[in-house]
């Protein structure tokens, strides 16, 4: 069917906008960012005009075209939605007015998450490794194919209503797996109860870890060519790494920071925030990286503990209750790395904590 409709330059369907501002020093604005693989358009942050580096800042209109030139090549664009209107974007993101009368914007935001779409990109980025920008004129140069407007609204029509059925799908299975975490929880809960049977708590700091959190004000060394930033809202809550909204960090010329850098085996301890006592294992095949000021590095002996261990004893009750019970503060918990070394689990032989995760 698509090939009775017209290509069509991209160029026609979408004109930059310029509507730019300039930041007041004291006045405070939301900005945007634009997530990978289609993810969607979110808020970034509050920023005050003195915290903008830059004299003039774009401005989003709701229903604008957004897109990263960095990541376009890997999906980072979509619509603005309607509560961020009025936001603030740097250069790195520019904002292009849609044809509404040729393109809805609704077809738009669902085209763009195609492979296609984003093939597209790809090939209107050029650049050196670590530089390559999307080149606005060759990617208004590109073209798509161009259903009439009644053909355009049908699509949307069916892609929502399938949206709506796989949302009730995944709602299941979130119900489903809640349910599976709970009898895991309490089994792990059984299974190390078990073990303090035969082996005696020892404590964390007895093995005389490496223990230390992430470098301060590492947010200005940001860098795609860098290596991989592991923030707090990196770690998931089943253990997992999260890689939807990865960041990378080029380190400042010295030792600042040589201490948080990973190695495998390390456990990484969230101690800030929300989600202080989420922890996860850094395994083989994770890119390379450091920790931020907000995760923990817990480096035990590899000798005496099997890191899976210690991580499943972690995410069990008895080592939940032990992170958690020394959170302090209100707003803002967190833990200490002090806390971190009074943390206990029975230790039998290392064979036998390898046999207890297989």
């Amino acid at each position: 069917m698509s090939a009775r409709w017209p290509n069509v330059n991209l160029g026609e369907l979408l004109a930059k906008s310029d509507e730019t501002i300039e930041p007041e020093p004291s006045t405070e604005y939301a900005e945007i960012t634009v997530r990978l693989w289609g993810k969607g358009v979110v808020l970034r942050g509050m920023v005050t005009g003195a915290q903008v580096a830059a004299q003039r800042r774009y401005v989003a209109r709701r229903g604008q075209f957004i897109l990263s030139r960095i990541d376009a090549r890997n999906g980072a664009m979509g619509l603005v939605p309607p509560d961020l209107d009025g936001a603030i974007v740097s250069n790195d993101f520019p904002l292009f007015r849609i044809a509404e009368a040729r393109l809805l914007p609704a077809y738009l935001g669902w085209l763009c998450k195609t492979n296609a779409f984003v093939e597209e990109c790809r090939r209107a980025s050029e650049g050196t490794t670590n530089r390559v920008r999307l080149q606005e004129d060759k990617f208004l140069a590109r073209k798509i194919h161009l259903p009439p407007a009644p053909e355009q609204e049908r699509i949307v029509s069916r892609i929502n209503d399938l949206t709506v059925r796989i949302q009730e799908a995944r709602q299941l299975r979130e119900t489903a797996a809640r349910e599976t975490d709970a009898l895991l929880f309490t089994r792990i809960g059984q299974v190390f109860a078990q073990i303090a049977k035969t082996s005696v708590p020892r404590s964390f700091g007895s093995f005389s870890p490496h223990v230390t959190s992430g470098p301060r004000n590492w947010a200005k060394h940001y860098d795609r060519g860098g290596l991989r930033f592991y923030r707090a809202q990196d770690i998931g809550i089943s253990g997992e790494i999260l890689d939807d909204s990865k960041m990378f960090v080029a380190p400042p010329p010295g030792a600042q920071g040589r201490s948080a850098l990973l190695e495998e085996g390390d456990l990484m301890l969230v101690i800030t925030g929300a989600t202080v006592g989420r922890v996860s294992v850094f395994r083989y095949g994770l890119e390379p990286g450091f920790v931020s000021q907000h995760v923990a590095i817990c480096r035990l002996p590899q000798a005496d503990v099997y890191p899976e261990y210690a991580l499943w004893g972690l995410r069990g009750p008895d080592g939940q209750a032990q992170l958690l019970g020394q959170r302090y503060g209100q707003g803002k918990p967190g833990l200490n790395l002090a806390n971190i070394r009074f943390l206990s689990l029975p230790f039998p032989s290392l064979p036998e904590q390898r046999r207890i995760i297989r």
